[in-house]
């Protein structure tokens, strides 16, 4: 009799801890099926349209909104001026409990970094800037790499020796990029000169348009950009000379003119975030991405305009860059007036690339104090 009472005790038991395993397996899982989404959001300076800035970051969104689907909630706000007005968009988005928060342009920086003072639970990243906190980061990718390879493109395509670039704002990121282009396109041919406009804007379709067609009236048959919009690229096809697309391909707004496009992936930087965000990984350290890491490139080359000898070089340069063993700003390097800033067997460290405030021999310009 005690016995039977003993195995009825013990099937009991086995059974109420069975009930209780299920129980809990069920309860886990309904959790994870009512899980919230991870909070991301993107605050953009204009609207993405179909080229430029703005549109290659949200081409980035998207990848990481496919990769990731239901286990992160995107929003976005466009057209967010480099004011103290962003304070208020950014305030908003970490207060609705966002995990991330992404400011795509340089004149966000201190406005955002102000907010996430305020919000030590969020991670607020901000593209192209130089400053940092404990819950703010900067990224950005190494622009330079590509438009170093559209100058010796350019270097090789041009006729006259003579190119433009329209550029936008006089910060560091601009003066690199006019200076590698330059560098690129002098690598091939040590007499090209460019000559630059700068319109003071990130976007402004009329005067890119006036600065374009300026360059060409000085002689300029190869333009490139460091501005928004496609005036430069559609000038460029109306006046039948050759430019670069900048950030996006801008093919279909010149087909004919278009000899490449610098483009930017912001994507492959973007899924990283994410994943180190939801990992319990993310630090602060500064995030600076080129064509090792496939972030950036000389994307959609005309061949039928582009020699073959350039097609050739441009293989070997970009793998050179990939590999390591070439740096655009590894010495010698002379500025304007010939002195040398950069010794034989010295390279630009990335400190120093971020306070660039010269230009290097070659280019027709000043850079704004």
């Amino acid at each position: 009799m005690k016995q039977r009472m003993a195995r009825a005790l013990r099937a009991s038991s086995a059974a109420l801890a069975a009930l209780a395993t299920l129980g809990a397996a069920l309860s886990f899982g309904t959790a994870a099926a009512h899980a919230e989404p991870m909070g991301v959001a993107f605050v953009y300076l204009g609207n993405p349209g179909d080229a430029g800035w703005t549109y290659a970051h949200e081409q980035g969104v998207k990848a990481v909104e496919a990769q990731f689907g239901d286990k992160i909630k995107v929003t976005r706000v466009e057209n967010v001026p480099e004011s103290a007005d962003s304070e208020r968009v950014f305030r908003d988005l970490a207060a609705k409990g966002n995990k991330i928060v992404v400011g795509t342009s340089f004149g966000f920086q201190d406005f955002e970094l102000k907010v996430a003072k305020d919000y030590p639970d969020s991670v607020f990243m901000h593209a192209t800037g130089f400053k940092k906190a404990p819950n703010f980061a900067t990224y950005d990718v190494r622009t330079y790499q590509s438009a170093y390879l559209a100058g010796l493109v350019a270097g090789y395509t041009s006729k006259t020796g003579t190119l433009g670039f329209v550029g936008s704002v006089p910060v560091p990121e601009v003066v690199r990029n006019i200076n590698a282009f330059t560098m690129g396109a002098r690598s091939v041919n040590p007499k090209a000169r460019v000559k630059v406009i700068w319109i003071n804007s990130w976007f402004d379709p009329g005067l890119e348009k006036q600065a374009a067609e300026t360059l060409i009236g000085q002689g300029a048959d190869v333009l490139i950009q460091n501005t928004d919009s496609t005036a430069t690229m559609q000038t460029a096809e109306q006046k039948k000379v050759h430019a670069f697309g900048w950030d996006s391909d801008m093919k279909k707004f010149g087909p004919d003119a278009q000899l490449g496009a610098c483009v930017s992936y912001w994507g492959v930087y973007y899924a990283h975030l994410v994943q180190q965000v939801m990992s319990g990984t993310w630090t602060n350290a500064p995030v600076w991405w080129g064509l090792k890491e496939k972030a950036i490139d000389l994307a959609d080359i005309n061949t039928e305009a582009v020699p073959p000898a350039a097609l050739k070089a441009l293989a070997a340069k970009r793998q050179a860059i990939v590999d390591g063993t070439f740096d655009p700003f590894a010495g010698p390097i002379a500025d304007q007036s010939g002195t040398i800033r950069v010794a034989a067997g010295k390279s630009l460290s990335d400190p120093e690339l971020q306070r660039l405030n010269w230009f290097v021999e070659g280019v027709d310009g000043t850079v704004p104090k």
